[in-house]
Protein backbone atom coordinates (compact mmCIF):
# COMPACT_ATOMS: atom_id res chain seq x y z
CA UNK A 1 0.00 0.00 0.00
CA UNK A 2 1.25 3.55 -0.87
CA UNK A 3 0.12 6.80 -0.14
CA UNK A 4 0.55 8.56 -3.73
CA UNK A 5 3.58 10.87 -2.10
CA UNK A 6 6.43 10.47 -4.22
CA UNK A 7 9.92 10.01 -2.24
CA UNK A 8 12.11 10.55 -5.62
CA UNK A 9 12.55 10.77 -8.96
CA UNK A 10 14.95 7.85 -10.33
CA UNK A 11 16.73 7.40 -13.59
CA UNK A 12 15.90 4.65 -15.67
CA UNK A 13 19.57 2.62 -16.66
CA UNK A 14 18.37 0.20 -18.54
CA UNK A 15 15.29 -1.68 -19.72
CA UNK A 16 15.77 -4.87 -21.18
CA UNK A 17 12.93 -7.46 -22.83
CA UNK A 18 13.32 -10.94 -21.56
CA UNK A 19 10.60 -12.71 -23.91
CA UNK A 20 7.08 -10.99 -22.99
CA UNK A 21 8.30 -9.11 -19.78
CA UNK A 22 11.17 -6.90 -19.18
CA UNK A 23 13.90 -6.54 -16.54
CA UNK A 24 13.93 -2.85 -14.95
CA UNK A 25 16.80 -1.41 -13.96
CA UNK A 26 16.78 2.10 -11.76
CA UNK A 27 19.00 4.44 -10.39
CA UNK A 28 16.99 4.24 -7.39
CA UNK A 29 19.13 5.86 -4.61
CA UNK A 30 18.18 3.58 -1.57
CA UNK A 31 21.04 1.87 0.28
CA UNK A 32 18.55 -0.60 1.72
CA UNK A 33 16.19 -2.11 -0.34
CA UNK A 34 15.47 -5.64 0.44
CA UNK A 35 14.79 -8.30 -2.13
CA UNK A 36 10.74 -9.05 -2.82
CA UNK A 37 9.97 -5.33 -1.09
CA UNK A 38 7.17 -3.68 -2.98
CA UNK A 39 8.02 -0.20 -4.33
CA UNK A 40 5.92 1.68 -6.79
CA UNK A 41 7.19 2.49 -9.71
CA UNK A 42 5.29 5.87 -11.99
CA UNK A 43 1.94 3.92 -9.62
CA UNK A 44 2.95 0.71 -10.51
CA UNK A 45 3.78 -1.33 -7.47
CA UNK A 46 6.69 -3.82 -8.49
CA UNK A 47 8.79 -6.20 -6.29
CA UNK A 48 12.51 -5.94 -5.66
CA UNK A 49 14.73 -8.52 -7.43
CA UNK A 50 17.71 -7.39 -7.08
CA UNK A 51 19.70 -4.69 -4.88
CA UNK A 52 23.06 -3.19 -4.32
CA UNK A 53 24.35 -0.62 -1.61
CA UNK A 54 24.69 1.74 -4.73
CA UNK A 55 21.21 2.24 -5.18
CA UNK A 56 20.75 0.06 -8.10
CA UNK A 57 17.61 -2.00 -8.44
CA UNK A 58 15.95 -4.65 -10.50
CA UNK A 59 12.35 -5.60 -11.31
CA UNK A 60 10.62 -7.51 -13.13
CA UNK A 61 7.64 -6.47 -14.99
CA UNK A 62 5.06 -8.98 -16.52
CA UNK A 63 3.30 -9.00 -19.71
CA UNK A 64 0.09 -7.70 -17.96
CA UNK A 65 1.73 -4.52 -16.37
CA UNK A 66 3.27 -3.67 -19.80
CA UNK A 67 -0.02 -4.06 -21.42
CA UNK A 68 -2.14 -1.45 -18.98
CA UNK A 69 0.72 0.90 -18.10
CA UNK A 70 3.58 3.39 -19.74
CA UNK A 71 6.28 1.47 -18.67
CA UNK A 72 6.62 -0.12 -21.32
CA UNK A 73 7.34 2.92 -23.01
CA UNK A 74 10.72 3.56 -20.74
CA UNK A 75 14.34 4.38 -22.18
CA UNK A 76 17.29 4.47 -20.38
CA UNK A 77 17.88 8.02 -19.29
CA UNK A 78 14.02 8.38 -18.61
CA UNK A 79 12.54 9.63 -15.11
CA UNK A 80 10.18 7.39 -12.98
CA UNK A 81 8.15 8.30 -10.04
CA UNK A 82 9.60 6.29 -6.83
CA UNK A 83 7.47 5.51 -3.89
CA UNK A 84 8.70 2.99 -0.85
CA UNK A 85 5.21 1.20 1.07
CA UNK A 86 3.70 2.83 3.72
CA UNK A 87 4.15 1.42 7.05
CA UNK A 88 2.12 1.63 10.00
CA UNK A 89 3.87 5.02 11.56
CA UNK A 90 3.59 6.54 8.42
CA UNK A 91 1.66 9.99 7.66
CA UNK A 92 -1.08 9.32 5.00
CA UNK A 93 -0.38 12.55 3.49
CA UNK A 94 -1.87 11.07 0.26
CA UNK A 95 -4.71 8.93 -0.12
CA UNK A 96 -4.64 5.32 -0.25
CA UNK A 97 -2.92 4.09 -3.19
CA UNK A 98 -3.14 0.17 -4.12
CA UNK A 99 -0.21 0.74 -7.17
CA UNK A 100 -2.60 -1.06 -9.32
CA UNK A 101 -3.06 0.76 -12.57
CA UNK A 102 -6.50 0.82 -13.63
CA UNK A 103 -6.20 2.85 -17.09
CA UNK A 104 -3.85 5.60 -19.10
CA UNK A 105 -4.84 8.77 -19.38
CA UNK A 106 -3.63 11.03 -22.36
CA UNK A 107 -2.51 14.50 -21.57
CA UNK A 108 -4.22 17.26 -23.46
CA UNK A 109 -2.84 20.34 -22.38
CA UNK A 110 -0.48 22.08 -19.61
CA UNK A 111 -1.02 25.45 -19.07
CA UNK A 112 1.10 28.31 -16.60
CA UNK A 113 -1.36 29.18 -13.90
CA UNK A 114 0.93 31.59 -11.94
CA UNK A 115 3.64 29.19 -10.33
CA UNK A 116 1.17 26.19 -10.51
CA UNK A 117 0.74 24.20 -13.68
CA UNK A 118 -3.67 23.15 -14.89
CA UNK A 119 -2.87 19.86 -16.33
CA UNK A 120 -5.90 18.43 -18.70
CA UNK A 121 -6.47 14.74 -19.78
CA UNK A 122 -8.31 12.44 -21.54
CA UNK A 123 -9.46 8.98 -19.40
CA UNK A 124 -11.10 6.22 -20.60
CA UNK A 125 -14.84 6.28 -20.12
CA UNK A 126 -15.22 3.47 -17.96
CA UNK A 127 -13.46 5.00 -15.39
CA UNK A 128 -15.60 7.95 -14.89
CA UNK A 129 -18.29 6.81 -12.19
CA UNK A 130 -15.05 6.38 -10.18
CA UNK A 131 -14.05 10.24 -10.48
CA UNK A 132 -15.74 13.71 -8.93
CA UNK A 133 -14.50 16.78 -8.43
CA UNK A 134 -12.67 17.20 -5.49
CA UNK A 135 -11.77 13.70 -5.37
CA UNK A 136 -8.97 11.87 -4.83
CA UNK A 137 -6.86 10.45 -8.33
CA UNK A 138 -2.99 8.95 -8.46
CA UNK A 139 -1.58 10.21 -11.85
CA UNK A 140 2.41 8.18 -12.37
CA UNK A 141 2.29 7.60 -8.85
CA UNK A 142 1.16 11.10 -7.84
CA UNK A 143 -1.51 11.77 -5.06
CA UNK A 144 -3.74 14.57 -6.59
CA UNK A 145 -6.89 16.21 -6.11
CA UNK A 146 -9.18 16.66 -9.07
CA UNK A 147 -10.36 20.55 -10.39
CA UNK A 148 -13.34 19.73 -12.92
CA UNK A 149 -14.71 16.27 -14.50
CA UNK A 150 -16.77 16.52 -17.56
CA UNK A 151 -19.48 14.16 -18.51
CA UNK A 152 -18.43 11.25 -20.97
CA UNK A 153 -18.83 11.91 -25.20
CA UNK A 154 -19.92 9.91 -27.71
CA UNK A 155 -16.52 8.25 -28.32
CA UNK A 156 -16.88 7.49 -24.34
CA UNK A 157 -13.84 8.90 -23.08
CA UNK A 158 -14.21 12.49 -20.67
CA UNK A 159 -11.44 15.12 -19.74
CA UNK A 160 -10.42 15.99 -16.07
CA UNK A 161 -8.33 18.36 -14.97
CA UNK A 162 -6.06 19.53 -12.24
CA UNK A 163 -3.68 21.76 -10.98
CA UNK A 164 -0.02 20.71 -9.83
CA UNK A 165 1.22 23.28 -7.31
CA UNK A 166 5.25 24.05 -7.64
CA UNK A 167 6.42 21.62 -5.17
CA UNK A 168 4.81 18.53 -6.95
CA UNK A 169 6.19 19.92 -10.17
CA UNK A 170 9.35 20.10 -9.04
CA UNK A 171 9.79 16.69 -7.08
CA UNK A 172 8.16 14.65 -9.88
CA UNK A 173 8.13 13.36 -13.48
CA UNK A 174 5.00 15.09 -14.07
CA UNK A 175 7.13 18.37 -15.15
CA UNK A 176 8.13 16.56 -18.34
CA UNK A 177 4.94 15.54 -19.42
CA UNK A 178 4.06 17.23 -22.98
CA UNK A 179 0.45 16.59 -25.12
CA UNK A 180 0.05 13.69 -26.11
CA UNK A 181 1.91 11.72 -23.33
CA UNK A 182 0.23 8.69 -21.48
CA UNK A 183 -0.14 8.82 -17.61
CA UNK A 184 -0.81 5.76 -15.10
CA UNK A 185 -3.77 6.10 -13.74
CA UNK A 186 -5.25 4.73 -10.88
CA UNK A 187 -8.94 5.68 -9.23
CA UNK A 188 -9.55 6.25 -5.72
CA UNK A 189 -9.89 2.43 -4.28
CA UNK A 190 -12.56 3.34 -1.46
CA UNK A 191 -14.72 4.61 -4.57
CA UNK A 192 -14.90 0.87 -6.23
CA UNK A 193 -15.30 -0.87 -3.34
CA UNK A 194 -18.98 1.84 -2.40
CA UNK A 195 -19.65 0.70 -5.98
CA UNK A 196 -19.46 -2.99 -5.27
CA UNK A 197 -21.00 -2.81 -1.67
CA UNK A 198 -23.98 -0.73 -3.61
CA UNK A 199 -24.37 -3.55 -5.95
CA UNK A 200 -26.47 -5.81 -3.59
CA UNK A 201 -28.81 -2.91 -2.76
CA UNK A 202 -29.79 -2.12 -6.22
CA UNK A 203 -33.39 -2.84 -7.92
CA UNK A 204 -32.85 -4.74 -11.51
CA UNK A 205 -34.50 -2.72 -13.91
CA UNK A 206 -37.82 -4.11 -16.23
CA UNK A 207 -37.98 -3.80 -19.78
Amino acid sequence: MFSGIIDRVAEVASAEREGSALRLTLDAGYSDLSLGESVAVNGVCLTVVRHDATGSADFFVSHETLARSNLAGLAPGGAVNLERAVSLSTRLSGHLVQGHVDGKARVLAVESEGDARRVSLRLPGELYPYCVEKGSIALNGVSLTLNSVARPGPEGGFEVSLVLIPHTWAHTNLQHVRPGDELNVEVDVLAKYVERLCHAYLTPSHA
